[in-house]
């Protein structure tokens, strides 16, 4: 072994041996941790799994949503950058105030996208999605059209 690469696993074992996974600032977290719920701000049959953070504040958060097959996102917008890593299925994204799937771009696992605040745009899902969102809060969801907000009827 050359001497860099025994630094290198010394200081990982080290880092082991001391329990750092273990700190109340390190957290590992495994798909079968997460506990899924429902999302009032979002049209029935989404789920959500919050990781990281109060989302009602300025602090970093990470939360994971999972959608049905065709599940429909009408157009909105965010009070922060929204930036959104698909894990699993095919989940479209268009920009502007009107669904127009014409105007959408299809984003499969590994795929990202970041809009800045208050950039309306519309989503939907091809097959079951998980998408991963993660920023710096507040976080919320205001619809273009008050009638979308399931959070009103």
């Amino acid at each position: 072994m050359k001497p860099i690469q025994a630094l290198l696993f010394l200081a990982l074992a080290s880092c082991a041996a001391s329990g750092w996974a273990q700190h109340d600032a390190h957290r590992l977290i495994t798909p079968a941790d997460l506990k899924w719920s429902e999302v009032p701000s979002l049209p029935p049959g989404a789920k959500v799994a919050v990781i990281e953070g109060p989302l009602n504040e300025a602090a970093p958060f990470t939360f994971r949503l999972k959608f049905p097959d065709n599940y429909r996102i009408p157009p909105h917008w965010h009070p922060a950058v929204e930036r959104v890593t698909v894990l699993s299925g095919t989940f479209y994204m268009g920009l502007g105030g009107k669904f127009d799937r014409s105007k959408a771009h299809a984003l499969q696992a590994g795929g990202i996208a970041i809009m800045q605040p208050k950039t309306p745009h519309f989503a939907w899902t091809q097959g079951e999605t998980i998408v991963q969102l993660h920023g710096t809060g507040p976080w919320g969801i205001t619809y273009l059209n008050p009638s979308d907000d399931p959070r009103k009827q």
